[in-house]
């Protein structure tokens, strides 16, 4: 136990007194040299980090050094545990914490921990105030590492000292075993490595031993050179004890040379450290190959860096290679320090996840038919459980993923284990019709010259010079068509007349355009500048659809029928028909004239995906409203020519005062939703005819009663919301045959059997009606399973016979297809293609071909367009038998939404097709058109196609993210920005 003295004594020392004392000194100082010229038994320097810190650990972190046998501490690129702040601290910054705590200690106590840092001793001769004292454990053999460590922890426990006299103590203990470990690094070049292991330090010996080999040398050659100032120091600090236990002081003499020795020390160790970083920056470029042979099997690559951070990190778990000063910036290695500790807590919770979602898929998977209804708290929490997943890889992801932005490569393909690309076998074509060859008066719209097709990169791009401005649509405001339009009564000026040849110009942005409010806020407000149109507000503000509001527009989530709230609506629906089931029997539906598109948009709350929309009128910007909010919708009109779905798709098809004429003309309009709606669905109709008694209404009510009836309509309930001073009529399409076969009069007609009720692109609305199917084979003879399980259930009459797309039978194609897709989004698109998917909403699938993507992201908060190519086999009757909605169209044409309206596109082997057809220039401006500022495209290709689209989007300043190919198939990402021209084109 030390023992200290007083300032007092101190001085009260005589002249010849202190000069006994300093021949003393000189002769021990004599021995020791001797013995250390003789001797290689004598401990290295200690280390002003590894003093600093072993001083910073509290007892227990001590304890557990030196007591190995109870807990063994794994090593430190495996497991960095909490760390103390000072362990990965400089030298410098350790001695001043050093000095700092050596001076609060003599404020608050008469004795204080031993020490042989020079630092220390410096401090103690500049306050005058502080006694370096001893035990005489340092008297004893130091060759015996086991024996100090016991000695010294028996005085400990002894000791009845204040705590910090203890933990002071401790501090010195863990200085001297770290001079014995290095004592044993030295001797390992000549000994076997078999000898007794250092206590808390033997884990990392082991792993590190080629570190140790490489490394020795450095470190002999700071031994040479710094044992002579250290024993000097030391030599003092031991006279001091053995000769006058009971008088400890020093006199002004001895405190002038200990501060001289201490100066000198300090000195000579900062040369010594820039010499020692530029030999240790060399010898690790040296061997480097040797020590990366020697980590264990299946280390991250990151450890190759962690290798020079913990050269300078000192002894925490006892790597006894380090060399103390080949340090590295400290900055630098508390940043990766605390990004290895993040990412091995990230790693665990993503495994646990990973785990509970496979258990839940495994479940879902296995659950019988009743199990669908589940209610939506569980559904809440697997939806919780999969954004977690996504958003954080497992640690098998982690350990595959490789890539890196600068080098581009990856240890497999981006798609997962699979590289393989699925692609259309030869033979599915001839057993799949298109909607091109099922629209026998589809509109041509073909250049006939497709020559051209090269790269034109470094095109000068112009901005579009039309009356629209910046919220063209180039079918829809194709203001040479408008004119030459003879006739308005089928609403022609709302469809779509798309230009011979499409732009090649880009959309301005709205001036003070600003990135989209994120969804669910989205819902309620949106910026004014992104659409900045009032007039809806002014003219159906009273009705609660929208309003300005300062900077925002808001939506408080009302329409004409519902003034008081979108939800209150839904409610009163579902009171009024119990078959309705929100989100088990009625999964996707059709809203009419949707207005800003509450009603979808609170449907969401119900798990229901709805297709809204409506036409370019004089309801200003209401389906842009809609997509700014988030919502899904198009802009479309009900006029001359089909929709663009295929027939029986509907589950319920809503319409609150759509004004809309359903009597007119025979009904065509309503036979043309009649064509759409499911067999056995609803068709919601809220509007004044139905609860009001004018003149008109009763008139319309009157044409309605005989037209619904001579379709075999069932009304099936009238139902008055008091609330809204509304009523609404609910009609039911029929699921048999029986009604038409038994009306007395054939009106309306039955279709002839040469019209298909699939073709839906720009053929003209029919005022007929399809009979219903009645062979179990036959789509639409059966309602679809609840949702959603739909979702990953072939459908009924999806044919064994009949070849998939990919070469399988159709319904194996089917659960290929979901599982490929799965994959893909959860292995490659999560995490690898630099997109931050917590921003995404509005998403458009260009190549649908089953869903599978959009059936992949089911589970995040987001919906997705699928597009059915008209020259592609026409798989859009699966998309919505599973539960998702999607749209005919042609890619050589523009596309019917406003700009900037889509968060994400995905892209699966679209261009290379489209490429045989069409010039791909315009296609990419139509791209650039309807993705938002920050909006991101997915392409997935042949290796050719994706290079020309690469060029293609630099020169529409896109950021490509990354390009990828591996056996001539490739895939590309890519970001765009809020790049525009500065010159507008001809007009």
């Amino acid at each position: 136990m030390a023992i200290g003295r007083s300032r007092n004594n101190k001085r009260s020392s005589n002249t010849s007194y202190a000069s006994t004392i300093t021949t003393i000194v000189f002769i021990v100082l004599c021995v020791l040299g001797v013995w250390m010229l003789t001797s290689n038994t004598m401990a290295p320097p200690q280390t002003t980090q590894r003093t600093a810190t072993t001083s910073n650990m509290g007892n227990d972190d001590v304890s557990s050094i030196f007591h190995d046998d109870k807990k063994d501490i794994p090593a430190y690129e495996d497991n960095p545990g909490e760390l103390p702040d000072d362990a990965i601290k400089s030298d410098d910054r350790s001695q001043a914490d050093n000095i700092d705590a050596g001076s609060d200690d003599s404020t608050g106590s008469q004795s204080t921990a031993g020490t042989t840092n020079p630092a220390m001793e410096e401090a103690s001769s500049n306050i005058e105030k502080q006694e370096l004292i001893s035990t005489p454990l340092e008297t004893e053999n130091r060759g015996n590492d086991q024996k100090e460590n016991n000695v010294e922890n028996s005085q400990v426990k002894e000791s009845e000292e204040p705590e910090k006299q203890q933990v002071e103590h401790d501090n010195q203990v863990s200085e001297e075993s770290s001079m014995t470990q290095k004592q044993q690094e030295d001797n390992e070049e000549s000994v076997s490595k078999t000898s007794e292991p250092d206590e808390g330090n033997q884990s990392k010996q082991s792993n590190d031993g080629e570190q140790q080999e490489s490394s020795s040398e450095q470190d002999q050659q700071q031994d040479d050179q710094g044992k002579e100032n250290e024993d000097a120091s030391k030599g003092q600090e031991v006279n001091s004890v053995v000769d006058h236990p009971q008088d400890e002081g020093s006199n002004s003499e001895d405190n002038q040379q200990m501060e001289q020795n201490a100066k000198a020390s300090l000195e000579q160790k900062s040369i010594l450290n820039e010499q020692m970083e530029d030999a240790s920056s060399q010898k690790d470029e040296h061997d480097q190959g040797d020590q990366e042979r020697g980590k264990a099997a299946g280390e991250d690559e990151v450890q190759k860096e962690d290798e020079a951070e913990q050269k300078g990190a000192g002894g925490f778990h006892g790597s006894s290679n380090n060399d103390p000063q080949a340090v590295i910036p400290e900055q630098e290695r508390e940043k990766t320090i605390e990004e290895q500790q993040q990412q091995r807590q990230e790693d665990q919770q993503a495994e646990e996840t990973t785990q509970k979602q496979e258990d839940s898929s495994t479940e879902k998977l296995e659950e019988p038919q009743d199990r669908d209804n589940d209610n939506s708290e569980q559904q809440q929490q697997q939806q919780r459980a999969i954004d977690s997943h996504l958003e954080d890889e497992s640690p098998s992801e982690q350990n595959e993923k490789t890539y890196s932005h600068e080098s581009q490569s990856y240890s497999s393909f981006p798609a997962g284990d699979n590289p393989e690309i699925p692609k259309e076998s030869k033979e599915s074509k001839m057993s799949w019709k298109t909607q091109a060859s099922q629209s026998e008066n589809q509109k041509e719209r073909r250049q006939s010259d497709l020559e051209g097709n090269g790269s034109i990169y470094g095109y000068k791009w112009q901005l579009c010079n039309v009356t629209a401005g910046p919220d063209y649509i180039p079918c829809l405001d194709n203001e040479k068509a408008l004119r030459k339009i003879r006739s308005t009564r089928h609403f022609e000026h709302r469809e779509r007349h798309c230009p011979e040849e499409g732009p090649i110009c880009l959309v301005p942005l709205p001036e003070g355009y600003q990135k989209p409010i994120e969804w669910p806020k989205s819902r309620e407000k949106i910026w004014y500048h992104n659409v900045p149109h009032p007039l809806l507000a002014d003219v159906k503000g009273h009705q609660n659809w929208v309003k300005v509001t300062g900077e925002f527009l808001t939506f408080p989530g009302g329409g004409t029928q519902f003034i008081h709230g979108a939800l209150h609506y839904i409610d009163f629906l579902q009171a009024a028909v119990a078959n309705i089931k929100w989100g088990k029997h009625t999964r996707v539906i059709l809203d009419v004239g949707c207005g800003v598109a509450s009603f979808g948009g609170y449907l969401f709350e119900r798990d229901v995906l709805t297709m809204s929309f409506a036409p370019k009128d004089e309801h200003e910007a209401q389906i842009q409203f809609a997509l700014e909010r988030g919502i899904p919708a198009i802009s479309a009109v009900m006029g001359s020519q089909r929709l663009q779905f295929p027939s029986r798709v509907f589950d319920i098809i809503h319409c609150a005062r759509c004004r809309v004429p359903w009597h007119a003309e025979g009904g065509r309009l309503l036979l043309e939703l009649n064509r759409v709606l499911r067999p056995g669905g609803f068709f919601l109709w809220s509007a004044t005819p139905v609860y009001q008694k004018l003149e008109e209404d009763v008139q319309i009510w009157k044409e309605m009663t005989s037209l619904t009836a001579s379709m075999c309509w069932e009304l099936v309930t009238i139902q008055k919301d008091k609330l809204n001073s509304i009523a609404a009529a609910i009609y039911r399409k029929p699921r048999s045959n029986k009604c038409y076969e038994e009306r007395k009069q054939n009106s309306p007609p039955m279709c002839k059997e040469d019209d298909d009720p699939n073709a839906a692109w720009y053929v003209p609305i029919q005022a007929c009606m399809h009979w219903n199917p009645t062979e179990e084979s036959e789509r639409g003879a059966r309602w679809p399973v609840v949702w959603p399980r739909r979702l990953r259930t072939p459908p009924r009459w999806l044919n064994s016979s009949q070849m998939g797309i990919y070469g399988k039978p159709a319904p194996q194609d089917f659960l290929a297809d979901y599982d490929h897709w799965r994959k893909v989004v959860r292995t490659s698109y999560m995490s690898r293609l630099g997109i931050s998917w917590s921003g995404v909403r509005n998403v458009m699938d260009m190549r649908a071909v089953y869903g599978g993507f959009a059936a992949a992201l089911k589970d995040l908060q987001m919906w997705v367009m699928n597009v059915v190519n008209v020259d592609s086999p026409d798989t859009l009757p699966i998309i919505y038998e599973r539960g998702l909605f999607g749209i005919y169209h042609d890619w050589c044409e523009s596309f019917s939404t406003y700009p900037r309206t889509y968060d994400l596109l995905h892209a699966d082997h679209l261009f290379s097709k489209l490429r045989k057809r069409c010039k791909l220039e315009p296609v990419m401006a139509e791209v650039d058109r309807i993705v938002r500022p920050g909006g991101k495209l997915i392409v997935r290709d042949e290796t050719n196609a994706i290079g020309e689209i690469e060029n293609l989007l630099k020169s529409l300043h896109w950021e490509v993210h990354l390009t990828f190919s591996k056996d001539h198939e490739g895939i590309l990402s890519a970001q765009k920005g809020t790049w525009r021209p500065d010159t507008y084109s001809d007009s």
